[in-house]
């Protein structure tokens, strides 16, 4: 990008006084330095927390890992009158899906 000569300047403000006017001018260009201002005090700053947190060494204080123990709470079993329990666990078994065949209740309108 080609940088702004004067010439280039000059029309800038002609057109700024021109779509503006003499009375606005000033405060536009208050508002503008304000600005700016504002900008390079926050991007320093922003700077500087930058170089300090790189210049200090990171800390080599590490906290000890925590070990929590938890104790689990098992509900109480139910036994079931009448219902045979086998003596033994029983292994579980994979479960397979099956295709059913659609009922005609299903599809009523």
């Amino acid at each position: 990008m080609p940088s702004l000569g004067a010439p280039e300047i000059i029309v800038i403000l002609i057109i700024a006084l021109v779509v503006f006017g003499p009375r606005k001018l000033p405060e536009l260009g208050k508002s503008l330095g304000a600005g700016i201002r504002e900008f390079r005090r926050s991007t320093q700053g922003l700077k500087e927390e930058l170089e300090i947190g790189l210049r200090e060494p990171t800390s080599t204080q590490h906290t000890p890992p925590q070990t929590i123990l938890a104790q689990a709470v098992v509900p109480p079993v139910t036994v079931l009158e009448g219902v045979d329990t086998p003596s033994q666990p029983v292994p579980a078994r994979a479960v397979t899906p099956q295709a059913t065949a659609p009922s005609s209740d299903s599809f009523q309108s």
